[in-house]
């Protein structure tokens, strides 16, 4: 199926698409007193806790980088980044096992639902990311035009996580384990990746191994962009954008073998 007839599908379910999304928003905060508060609470608590810990508290440094607020930004930064990617990542592998239920009572094509965990993912992601600003702004850190370096940098993320979680999504719709070990490797990977110690603090070797890591280069954009003020260095971004591509041929392959089978599976 052509990437034209995919997009033709999702647009013939938008409305199924964007009312799932609501449903997913609503209902997890559902029955609360505070009810929308939640989703600023929890972010702004974590951005409070990693200023007042890391700035306040124990007031760790980082190599050029003379400012107090430093390290909270830079260790931010990079979480936001990867909380984005577990996020979708996680998302798509479970997504169609748990909908497998939905799809055998309905007629939606399987690539919606993707779609809808993309979407949430992102919410929940510019609703932190717009609380960080508003942080950056409140200590005179704001990153100026640099901001605009976001966009590309979200957009391959993006796609690495949507082309790896469609791959192991529809795997794991046979094979249930993927999903299992999905979390586990998360927890590998997150130490594998700088986001909270800087590359400069682990042994050469170590770093050259880092460097496989096709995470590293866009965690290490969004820092570039949130402590530097400065765009992102291009030519590094084109390993993780190869990477997200490769992940999407091949988890579109897959799915458009498997497509016909996963509603059998349920």
């Amino acid at each position: 199926m052509s990437i034209a007839s995919l997009s033709r599908e999702v647009w013939q379910f938008r409305d199924f698409i964007i009312a799932s999304i609501k449903r997913e928003f609503v209902s997890r905060y559902q029955g609360t007193q505070f009810g929308i508060f939640w989703p600023i609470a929890q972010p702004l608590a974590l951005i409070v806790i990693y200023t007042l810990v890391f700035s306040e508290i124990m007031r760790p440094s980082l190599p050029g980088h003379p400012s107090r607020f430093a390290y909270s930004i830079y260790l931010t930064a990079g979480l936001i980044t990867w909380t984005l990617f577990s996020d979708l990542l996680s998302r798509s592998v479970a997504v169609y096992v748990q909908n497998g239920a939905l799809m055998k009572k309905v007629s939606i094509h399987p690539i919606a639902f993707p779609v809808i965990a993309t979407a949430s993912a992102s919410i929940h992601f510019a609703i932190i990311g717009v609380l960080f600003l508003g942080f950056l702004i409140a200590i005179g850190h704001f990153t100026g035009l640099a901001i605009l370096g976001i966009l590309p940098v979200l957009a391959i993320l993006i796609l690495f996580a949507l082309g790896l979680g469609v791959l192991l999504g529809t795997i794991n719709v046979f094979y249930r384990d993927v999903e299992q070990s999905t979390g586990i490797i998360l927890q590998f990977w997150f130490w594998l990746t700088p986001i909270v110690y800087p590359p400069e603090s682990v042994p050469v070797a170590v770093r050259s191994m880092l460097s496989w890591n096709p995470l590293w280069p866009l965690v290490r954009a969004m820092q570039d962009i949130f402590l530097s003020h400065r765009f992102p260095d291009w030519p590094s971004l084109v390993y993780p954008l190869l990477v997200a591509l490769g992940l999407v041929t091949v988890g579109r392959a897959a799915f458009n073998k498997l497509a016909h089978e996963l509603v059998d599976e349920f």
